[in-house]
Protein backbone atom coordinates (compact mmCIF):
# COMPACT_ATOMS: atom_id res chain seq x y z
CA UNK A 1 0.00 0.00 0.00
CA UNK A 2 1.60 3.70 -0.98
CA UNK A 3 2.05 5.95 1.77
CA UNK A 4 -0.84 8.34 2.55
CA UNK A 5 -3.61 6.00 1.12
CA UNK A 6 -6.67 4.97 2.68
CA UNK A 7 -6.90 2.06 4.45
CA UNK A 8 -10.00 -0.18 3.05
CA UNK A 9 -12.92 -0.92 5.76
CA UNK A 10 -14.26 -4.46 5.36
CA UNK A 11 -17.45 -5.92 5.32
CA UNK A 12 -18.71 -8.72 6.69
CA UNK A 13 -22.07 -10.73 6.02
CA UNK A 14 -24.58 -9.99 8.94
CA UNK A 15 -26.04 -13.53 8.34
CA UNK A 16 -25.25 -16.75 8.74
CA UNK A 17 -24.02 -18.49 5.70
CA UNK A 18 -26.76 -21.28 3.99
CA UNK A 19 -23.91 -24.22 4.02
CA UNK A 20 -23.28 -23.87 7.78
CA UNK A 21 -24.84 -26.71 9.71
CA UNK A 22 -28.32 -28.64 8.51
CA UNK A 23 -27.51 -26.90 5.25
CA UNK A 24 -25.77 -29.76 4.38
CA UNK A 25 -27.86 -32.89 2.53
CA UNK A 26 -25.65 -36.32 2.06
CA UNK A 27 -22.66 -34.26 2.32
CA UNK A 28 -22.91 -31.84 -0.36
CA UNK A 29 -23.96 -28.57 -0.23
CA UNK A 30 -27.53 -27.45 -1.24
CA UNK A 31 -27.75 -24.76 -4.40
CA UNK A 32 -27.62 -21.30 -3.32
CA UNK A 33 -30.88 -20.76 -5.35
CA UNK A 34 -32.54 -22.98 -2.72
CA UNK A 35 -32.68 -20.11 -0.12
CA UNK A 36 -34.66 -17.70 1.26
CA UNK A 37 -33.74 -14.14 0.33
CA UNK A 38 -31.34 -11.86 2.62
CA UNK A 39 -33.92 -9.44 3.49
CA UNK A 40 -35.07 -10.28 6.63
CA UNK A 41 -36.18 -8.58 9.84
CA UNK A 42 -34.77 -10.01 12.97
CA UNK A 43 -38.46 -11.94 13.51
CA UNK A 44 -37.97 -13.62 10.05
CA UNK A 45 -34.42 -14.95 10.75
CA UNK A 46 -35.27 -16.01 14.58
CA UNK A 47 -38.75 -17.93 12.84
CA UNK A 48 -36.45 -19.28 10.12
CA UNK A 49 -33.83 -20.95 13.07
CA UNK A 50 -37.19 -22.06 15.07
CA UNK A 51 -38.62 -23.87 11.88
CA UNK A 52 -35.57 -24.86 9.82
CA UNK A 53 -36.22 -28.80 10.17
CA UNK A 54 -39.31 -28.45 9.16
CA UNK A 55 -38.25 -25.93 6.30
CA UNK A 56 -35.53 -28.11 5.10
CA UNK A 57 -38.28 -30.45 3.13
CA UNK A 58 -40.02 -27.52 1.80
CA UNK A 59 -36.74 -26.15 0.54
CA UNK A 60 -35.51 -29.56 -1.06
CA UNK A 61 -38.77 -31.92 -1.00
CA UNK A 62 -37.77 -35.84 -1.45
CA UNK A 63 -37.70 -36.63 -5.10
CA UNK A 64 -41.04 -38.22 -6.25
CA UNK A 65 -42.50 -38.20 -3.14
CA UNK A 66 -46.12 -39.32 -2.39
CA UNK A 67 -48.85 -36.53 -1.40
CA UNK A 68 -50.16 -36.46 2.06
CA UNK A 69 -52.08 -39.62 1.95
CA UNK A 70 -54.53 -38.93 5.51
CA UNK A 71 -55.30 -35.99 6.56
CA UNK A 72 -54.79 -35.23 10.65
CA UNK A 73 -57.29 -32.95 12.97
CA UNK A 74 -55.20 -30.39 14.79
CA UNK A 75 -56.82 -28.07 17.08
CA UNK A 76 -55.94 -24.52 17.55
CA UNK A 77 -53.32 -24.87 20.13
CA UNK A 78 -51.34 -27.05 18.28
CA UNK A 79 -50.47 -24.07 16.02
CA UNK A 80 -50.04 -21.49 18.35
CA UNK A 81 -46.88 -19.31 18.02
CA UNK A 82 -45.99 -16.14 20.00
CA UNK A 83 -43.00 -13.73 19.16
CA UNK A 84 -41.38 -11.63 21.97
CA UNK A 85 -40.01 -8.42 21.08
CA UNK A 86 -37.81 -7.29 24.12
CA UNK A 87 -37.71 -3.98 23.06
CA UNK A 88 -37.44 -2.37 26.81
CA UNK A 89 -34.17 -4.11 27.27
CA UNK A 90 -32.69 -4.22 23.58
CA UNK A 91 -31.75 -1.40 22.03
CA UNK A 92 -30.67 -2.05 18.95
CA UNK A 93 -33.50 -3.99 18.60
CA UNK A 94 -35.35 -0.94 19.70
CA UNK A 95 -33.71 1.32 16.98
CA UNK A 96 -34.27 -1.38 13.97
CA UNK A 97 -38.26 -0.69 14.48
CA UNK A 98 -38.30 3.14 15.98
CA UNK A 99 -40.34 5.31 13.52
CA UNK A 100 -39.97 9.27 14.08
CA UNK A 101 -42.35 9.32 16.78
CA UNK A 102 -41.33 6.98 18.80
CA UNK A 103 -43.67 4.07 18.07
CA UNK A 104 -43.06 0.91 16.40
CA UNK A 105 -42.77 1.35 12.10
CA UNK A 106 -46.09 -0.30 11.20
CA UNK A 107 -44.67 -1.24 7.70
CA UNK A 108 -41.35 -3.27 9.46
CA UNK A 109 -44.45 -4.86 11.56
CA UNK A 110 -46.79 -5.85 8.74
CA UNK A 111 -43.78 -8.21 7.41
CA UNK A 112 -43.48 -9.73 10.57
CA UNK A 113 -46.71 -10.47 10.45
CA UNK A 114 -46.92 -12.26 7.32
CA UNK A 115 -44.10 -14.00 7.96
CA UNK A 116 -45.69 -15.53 11.24
CA UNK A 117 -48.35 -16.74 9.52
CA UNK A 118 -46.75 -18.42 7.02
CA UNK A 119 -44.87 -19.73 10.11
CA UNK A 120 -48.28 -20.73 11.58
CA UNK A 121 -49.57 -22.65 8.21
CA UNK A 122 -46.86 -24.80 8.08
CA UNK A 123 -47.16 -25.81 11.42
CA UNK A 124 -50.81 -26.80 10.93
CA UNK A 125 -50.14 -28.30 7.43
CA UNK A 126 -47.53 -30.44 8.74
CA UNK A 127 -47.92 -33.92 8.87
CA UNK A 128 -44.31 -35.18 10.43
CA UNK A 129 -44.00 -37.12 8.05
CA UNK A 130 -40.26 -36.94 5.86
CA UNK A 131 -41.23 -39.27 3.48
CA UNK A 132 -44.11 -37.21 1.72
CA UNK A 133 -44.42 -34.01 -0.17
CA UNK A 134 -44.74 -30.92 2.01
CA UNK A 135 -47.48 -28.56 0.81
CA UNK A 136 -46.64 -24.38 -1.34
CA UNK A 137 -48.40 -22.12 1.03
CA UNK A 138 -49.12 -18.95 0.08
CA UNK A 139 -50.74 -16.00 1.42
CA UNK A 140 -54.08 -15.26 -0.91
CA UNK A 141 -55.60 -12.90 0.66
CA UNK A 142 -55.47 -10.03 4.36
CA UNK A 143 -59.16 -10.40 5.64
CA UNK A 144 -57.91 -7.30 7.80
CA UNK A 145 -55.28 -5.62 9.71
CA UNK A 146 -56.91 -3.08 12.81
CA UNK A 147 -54.56 -0.64 14.79
CA UNK A 148 -56.62 -0.73 18.28
CA UNK A 149 -53.91 2.03 19.76
CA UNK A 150 -50.57 3.10 19.14
CA UNK A 151 -47.75 0.84 19.61
CA UNK A 152 -44.98 2.00 21.66
CA UNK A 153 -41.08 0.71 20.69
CA UNK A 154 -39.81 1.43 24.37
CA UNK A 155 -42.01 -1.46 25.97
CA UNK A 156 -42.01 -4.96 25.18
CA UNK A 157 -44.26 -6.70 21.87
CA UNK A 158 -45.84 -9.55 21.80
CA UNK A 159 -47.26 -11.43 18.71
CA UNK A 160 -49.45 -14.37 19.03
CA UNK A 161 -51.44 -16.24 16.37
CA UNK A 162 -53.19 -19.63 15.84
CA UNK A 163 -55.16 -21.21 12.71
CA UNK A 164 -58.76 -20.27 13.60
CA UNK A 165 -60.45 -21.71 10.69
CA UNK A 166 -60.23 -24.56 7.92
CA UNK A 167 -61.89 -25.04 4.51
CA UNK A 168 -60.74 -27.77 1.87
CA UNK A 169 -57.44 -26.24 0.99
CA UNK A 170 -57.19 -22.96 2.73
CA UNK A 171 -57.12 -21.82 6.40
CA UNK A 172 -57.88 -18.59 7.86
CA UNK A 173 -54.68 -17.38 10.60
CA UNK A 174 -55.74 -14.44 13.21
CA UNK A 175 -52.98 -12.85 15.32
CA UNK A 176 -52.99 -10.34 17.83
CA UNK A 177 -50.15 -7.57 18.89
CA UNK A 178 -50.19 -7.21 22.64
CA UNK A 179 -48.62 -4.65 24.37
CA UNK A 180 -49.26 -3.59 28.49
CA UNK A 181 -48.74 -0.11 28.87
CA UNK A 182 -49.16 -1.37 32.90
CA UNK A 183 -48.39 -3.88 36.11
CA UNK A 184 -52.62 -3.28 36.14
CA UNK A 185 -52.96 -3.61 31.94
CA UNK A 186 -56.27 -5.33 31.24
CA UNK A 187 -55.89 -8.14 28.66
CA UNK A 188 -58.14 -6.69 26.02
CA UNK A 189 -57.12 -3.19 26.24
CA UNK A 190 -53.55 -5.07 26.00
CA UNK A 191 -54.36 -5.56 22.50
CA UNK A 192 -52.57 -3.12 20.15
CA UNK A 193 -53.55 -4.55 16.56
CA UNK A 194 -55.16 -7.37 14.82
CA UNK A 195 -55.01 -9.15 12.05
CA UNK A 196 -56.49 -11.96 9.73
CA UNK A 197 -54.43 -13.73 7.27
CA UNK A 198 -56.06 -16.35 4.45
CA UNK A 199 -53.14 -18.84 3.14
CA UNK A 200 -53.96 -21.48 0.08
CA UNK A 201 -52.64 -24.89 -0.23
CA UNK A 202 -51.08 -26.02 -3.41
CA UNK A 203 -49.35 -29.62 -4.68
CA UNK A 204 -45.53 -28.53 -4.51
CA UNK A 205 -45.61 -30.79 -8.06
CA UNK A 206 -48.79 -30.27 -9.43
CA UNK A 207 -49.53 -26.17 -8.25
CA UNK A 208 -53.18 -27.86 -8.15
CA UNK A 209 -55.41 -27.13 -4.92
CA UNK A 210 -54.36 -29.51 -1.85
CA UNK A 211 -56.48 -30.50 1.08
CA UNK A 212 -55.45 -29.26 4.49
CA UNK A 213 -55.20 -30.92 7.95
CA UNK A 214 -58.99 -30.02 9.26
CA UNK A 215 -59.36 -28.07 12.15
CA UNK A 216 -60.89 -29.17 15.76
CA UNK A 217 -61.35 -25.67 17.92
CA UNK A 218 -62.02 -26.39 21.71
CA UNK A 219 -62.47 -24.01 23.86
CA UNK A 220 -65.72 -21.58 23.45
CA UNK A 221 -63.30 -18.59 22.17
CA UNK A 222 -61.94 -20.94 19.52
CA UNK A 223 -65.38 -22.04 18.74
CA UNK A 224 -66.73 -18.31 18.48
CA UNK A 225 -63.62 -17.30 16.15
CA UNK A 226 -63.91 -20.55 13.92
CA UNK A 227 -67.62 -19.45 13.41
CA UNK A 228 -67.18 -15.53 12.87
CA UNK A 229 -64.62 -16.88 10.19
CA UNK A 230 -66.66 -19.37 8.35
CA UNK A 231 -69.12 -16.10 7.67
CA UNK A 232 -66.32 -14.29 6.85
CA UNK A 233 -65.37 -16.91 4.08
CA UNK A 234 -69.08 -17.19 2.69
CA UNK A 235 -69.12 -13.13 2.47
CA UNK A 236 -65.79 -13.25 0.39
CA UNK A 237 -67.51 -16.35 -1.95
CA UNK A 238 -70.41 -14.11 -2.23
CA UNK A 239 -68.38 -10.66 -3.69
CA UNK A 240 -66.28 -12.99 -5.78
CA UNK A 241 -69.62 -13.92 -8.05
CA UNK A 242 -70.34 -10.08 -7.90
CA UNK A 243 -73.29 -10.20 -5.64
CA UNK A 244 -74.92 -7.02 -5.96
CA UNK A 245 -78.92 -5.59 -4.52
CA UNK A 246 -78.24 -2.40 -5.81
CA UNK A 247 -80.63 -1.36 -9.11
CA UNK A 248 -78.76 -0.32 -12.09
CA UNK A 249 -80.80 3.28 -11.32
CA UNK A 250 -79.28 3.58 -8.52
CA UNK A 251 -75.98 3.00 -9.19
CA UNK A 252 -76.63 5.54 -11.86
CA UNK A 253 -78.15 8.27 -9.70
CA UNK A 254 -74.96 7.72 -7.03
CA UNK A 255 -72.63 8.00 -9.51
CA UNK A 256 -74.10 11.59 -11.00
CA UNK A 257 -73.85 12.68 -7.14
CA UNK A 258 -70.32 11.62 -6.87
CA UNK A 259 -69.16 13.45 -10.66
CA UNK A 260 -71.38 16.56 -10.17
CA UNK A 261 -68.48 18.78 -8.16
CA UNK A 262 -65.48 17.25 -10.43
CA UNK A 263 -67.52 18.41 -13.47
CA UNK A 264 -67.22 22.07 -12.04
CA UNK A 265 -63.47 21.59 -11.67
CA UNK A 266 -63.56 20.76 -15.27
CA UNK A 267 -65.25 22.80 -16.70
CA UNK A 268 -65.79 25.59 -14.10
CA UNK A 269 -62.37 25.49 -12.09
CA UNK A 270 -63.04 29.10 -10.77
CA UNK A 271 -66.05 28.15 -9.15
CA UNK A 272 -64.70 24.87 -7.40
CA UNK A 273 -65.22 24.25 -4.11
CA UNK A 274 -61.72 25.34 -2.38
CA UNK A 275 -63.11 22.49 0.45
CA UNK A 276 -62.50 19.50 -2.21
CA UNK A 277 -59.75 18.21 -4.70
CA UNK A 278 -59.77 16.13 -7.50
CA UNK A 279 -58.86 13.03 -7.31
CA UNK A 280 -56.12 12.52 -9.92
CA UNK A 281 -53.92 15.49 -8.04
CA UNK A 282 -53.78 13.34 -4.88
CA UNK A 283 -51.55 10.70 -6.81
CA UNK A 284 -47.89 9.34 -5.93
CA UNK A 285 -45.82 7.03 -7.30
CA UNK A 286 -42.54 4.77 -7.07
CA UNK A 287 -41.26 2.10 -8.74
CA UNK A 288 -38.64 -0.90 -8.22
CA UNK A 289 -37.05 -3.58 -9.46
CA UNK A 290 -37.52 -6.88 -7.08
CA UNK A 291 -34.40 -8.44 -6.09
CA UNK A 292 -33.10 -11.96 -5.32
CA UNK A 293 -32.81 -10.55 -1.54
CA UNK A 294 -36.38 -10.09 -1.16
CA UNK A 295 -37.24 -13.36 -2.21
CA UNK A 296 -39.34 -15.88 0.11
CA UNK A 297 -38.84 -19.70 0.41
CA UNK A 298 -40.58 -20.62 -3.27
CA UNK A 299 -38.26 -18.46 -4.80
CA UNK A 300 -40.47 -15.25 -5.23
CA UNK A 301 -41.66 -11.90 -3.10
CA UNK A 302 -43.06 -12.36 0.01
CA UNK A 303 -46.09 -10.57 0.75
CA UNK A 304 -44.70 -9.07 3.75
CA UNK A 305 -42.58 -7.00 1.30
CA UNK A 306 -45.13 -5.82 -0.69
CA UNK A 307 -47.37 -4.51 2.10
CA UNK A 308 -44.32 -2.72 3.95
CA UNK A 309 -43.78 -0.94 0.56
CA UNK A 310 -47.18 -0.33 0.04
CA UNK A 311 -47.81 1.39 3.40
CA UNK A 312 -44.78 3.11 3.05
CA UNK A 313 -46.26 5.15 0.02
CA UNK A 314 -49.72 5.02 1.08
CA UNK A 315 -48.62 7.18 4.51
CA UNK A 316 -46.16 9.79 2.09
CA UNK A 317 -49.48 10.01 0.56
CA UNK A 318 -51.75 10.47 3.09
CA UNK A 319 -49.08 13.02 4.67
CA UNK A 320 -48.88 15.19 1.51
CA UNK A 321 -52.50 15.83 1.47
CA UNK A 322 -52.95 16.47 4.78
CA UNK A 323 -50.20 19.01 5.55
CA UNK A 324 -50.12 16.61 8.88
CA UNK A 325 -48.39 13.65 10.18
CA UNK A 326 -51.13 11.30 9.06
CA UNK A 327 -51.71 8.11 12.13
CA UNK A 328 -52.56 4.67 10.67
CA UNK A 329 -56.03 2.92 11.82
CA UNK A 330 -56.50 -0.13 9.11
CA UNK A 331 -55.70 -1.91 6.48
CA UNK A 332 -58.74 -3.22 4.76
CA UNK A 333 -59.23 -6.80 2.66
CA UNK A 334 -56.01 -7.00 0.47
CA UNK A 335 -56.11 -10.46 -2.25
CA UNK A 336 -53.00 -11.17 -3.73
CA UNK A 337 -54.11 -11.52 -7.48
CA UNK A 338 -50.95 -12.93 -9.33
CA UNK A 339 -47.53 -14.36 -7.72
CA UNK A 340 -44.46 -11.31 -7.90
CA UNK A 341 -41.33 -12.62 -9.18
CA UNK A 342 -37.33 -11.52 -9.27
CA UNK A 343 -36.54 -9.76 -11.86
CA UNK A 344 -40.01 -8.17 -11.75
CA UNK A 345 -40.39 -4.16 -12.65
CA UNK A 346 -43.53 -3.18 -9.97
CA UNK A 347 -45.03 0.12 -10.07
CA UNK A 348 -46.97 1.36 -6.66
CA UNK A 349 -49.32 4.15 -7.74
CA UNK A 350 -51.60 5.41 -4.68
CA UNK A 351 -54.17 8.50 -4.28
CA UNK A 352 -56.61 9.61 -2.07
CA UNK A 353 -59.73 7.41 -3.00
CA UNK A 354 -61.89 8.93 -0.73
CA UNK A 355 -61.96 11.40 2.68
CA UNK A 356 -64.66 11.33 5.86
CA UNK A 357 -63.78 14.96 7.11
CA UNK A 358 -66.82 14.91 9.72
CA UNK A 359 -65.68 11.61 11.93
CA UNK A 360 -66.33 12.64 15.11
CA UNK A 361 -62.95 10.98 16.48
CA UNK A 362 -61.34 12.30 14.13
CA UNK A 363 -61.48 12.36 9.78
CA UNK A 364 -60.72 9.59 7.80
CA UNK A 365 -58.53 9.59 4.91
CA UNK A 366 -58.71 6.66 2.48
CA UNK A 367 -55.70 5.77 0.62
CA UNK A 368 -55.89 3.19 -2.57
CA UNK A 369 -52.31 1.47 -3.20
CA UNK A 370 -52.63 -0.24 -6.69
CA UNK A 371 -49.12 -2.60 -7.31
CA UNK A 372 -48.35 -3.05 -10.77
CA UNK A 373 -46.22 -5.98 -12.66
CA UNK A 374 -45.03 -4.19 -15.48
CA UNK A 375 -43.17 -5.74 -18.16
CA UNK A 376 -41.62 -3.32 -20.57
CA UNK A 377 -40.42 -6.75 -23.09
CA UNK A 378 -44.12 -7.39 -23.47
CA UNK A 379 -45.58 -4.45 -23.24
CA UNK A 380 -47.88 -5.49 -20.63
CA UNK A 381 -49.07 -4.58 -17.50
CA UNK A 382 -50.85 -6.59 -14.72
CA UNK A 383 -52.72 -5.63 -10.87
CA UNK A 384 -50.75 -7.89 -8.45
CA UNK A 385 -52.20 -6.03 -5.43
CA UNK A 386 -54.39 -3.58 -4.60
CA UNK A 387 -54.48 -1.94 -0.90
CA UNK A 388 -56.75 0.16 0.65
CA UNK A 389 -55.22 1.93 4.36
CA UNK A 390 -57.39 4.29 6.84
CA UNK A 391 -55.78 7.22 8.17
CA UNK A 392 -56.50 10.00 10.38
CA UNK A 393 -54.07 12.64 11.59
CA UNK A 394 -52.35 12.56 15.45
CA UNK A 395 -54.37 14.44 17.78
CA UNK A 396 -51.07 16.02 18.44
CA UNK A 397 -50.50 17.87 15.23
CA UNK A 398 -54.44 18.54 14.38
CA UNK A 399 -54.39 20.61 18.22
CA UNK A 400 -51.22 23.07 16.53
CA UNK A 401 -53.30 24.02 13.63
CA UNK A 402 -55.80 26.18 13.97
CA UNK A 403 -59.30 25.76 11.99
CA UNK A 404 -57.32 22.67 10.37
CA UNK A 405 -59.98 20.70 8.40
CA UNK A 406 -59.57 17.82 5.61
CA UNK A 407 -60.35 18.13 1.90
CA UNK A 408 -63.05 16.02 -0.06
CA UNK A 409 -61.67 14.45 -2.84
CA UNK A 410 -64.25 14.18 -6.09
CA UNK A 411 -63.64 12.11 -8.97
CA UNK A 412 -63.44 13.66 -12.45
CA UNK A 413 -64.44 10.62 -14.66
CA UNK A 414 -66.84 7.37 -14.65
CA UNK A 415 -63.70 4.99 -13.33
CA UNK A 416 -62.52 7.03 -10.74
CA UNK A 417 -66.62 7.14 -9.53
CA UNK A 418 -67.35 3.27 -9.65
CA UNK A 419 -63.81 2.65 -7.73
CA UNK A 420 -64.99 5.23 -4.69
CA UNK A 421 -68.47 3.75 -4.86
CA UNK A 422 -66.70 0.00 -4.57
CA UNK A 423 -64.82 1.04 -1.61
CA UNK A 424 -67.46 2.72 0.41
CA UNK A 425 -69.90 -0.75 -0.72
CA UNK A 426 -66.99 -3.42 0.64
CA UNK A 427 -66.82 -1.07 4.11
CA UNK A 428 -70.69 -1.25 4.61
CA UNK A 429 -70.27 -5.31 3.95
CA UNK A 430 -68.15 -5.73 6.38
CA UNK A 431 -69.12 -8.21 9.09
Amino acid sequence: MEPGSPHAIPVFSTLASPYDGSAQINGSRKPISLWPGMYHSPVTIALWETRSSTFERLLDPPKDAPPQSELLVKTPSQSRTSILYGFSSDYILREQYRDPWNEVRIGKLLEDLDALAGTISVKHCSDEDSTTRPLLLVTASVDKIVLKKPISVDIDLKIVGSVIWVGHSSMEIQLEVIQFSGEKSNATKSVALTANFIFVARDSKTHKAAPVNRLSPETDQEKLLFKEAEARSKLRKRKSVGERKETDDGIVKRLKELLAEGRIFSDMPALADRNSILLRDTHLENSLICQPQQRNIHGRIFGGFLMHRAFELAFSTAYAFAGLVPCFLEVDHVDFLRPVDVGDFLRFKSCVLYTEPEKPDGPLINVEVVAHVTRPELRSSEVSNTFYFTFTVRPEAKALEDGFRIRNVVPATEEEARRILERMDAETLQP
